[in-house]
């Protein structure tokens, strides 16, 4: 380990130290068969991520003659559902992506109404040291808002815009800072 790294993960972290950046990843790149990197949609930070977890099912096999135990084979792994609590962002990309999977229509609005087709989207978590540099990062593939949750609205609060947002995933991955 590096001694930067050893001085970067002794600082504290205070409020809002986890960026979230939410990604597409085009088929194709521009539509032409080349390759294409992702397309950044929103970003928002974000004071509690909880969830960033996998366990691995445990399959038991018997051996006749065996006594003593069983032997243990690793099976199918599983994700729990990552939670993005209080956090902001600029837009309201997160709802109008939230929106599109549940299916709420609006036929007043202007903005696009559910149950249309939504990317599944690559989430990349940043947590930072008090100088917003990145310690550490997470990606989760193919992921999937299955709960929003807003704020309440009390006057005399400094709550958030966005009190929780549930994702689902199949993949979480460990990158390089």
């Amino acid at each position: 380990m590096a001694d930067d790294d050893a001085i970067a993960w002794g600082t504290p972290t205070f409020g809002f130290r986890f960026l979230v950046e939410f990604e597409r990843e085009p088929i194709d790149g521009r539509g032409d068969g080349t390759p294409g990197g992702p397309e950044q949609l929103c970003a928002g930070a974000f004071a509690e991520i909880t969830g960033l977890e996998a366990s691995m099912e445990v399959k038991a096999i018997k051996e006749g003659g065996q006594n003593y135990g069983v032997h243990q084979r690793g099976g199918q792994v599983n994700f729990a559902t990552v939670v993005l609590k209080r956090g902001m962002t600029s837009a309201r990309d997160l709802w109008l992506w939230w929106k599109l999977f549940a299916g709420a229509t609006d036929p007043t609005a202007s903005e696009p109404v559910g149950g249309a087709y939504a990317h599944r989207l690559t989430v990349r978590i940043a947590m930072q040291d008090a100088a917003q540099r990145p310690l550490l990062k997470w990606r989760l593939d193919r992921a999937m808002p299955v709960k929003f949750k807003a704020g309440d609205f009390n006057a005399r609060a400094a709550d958030v815009a966005i009190e929780e947002l549930h994702l689902v995933h199949e993949g979480l991955y460990m990158e390089p800072a």
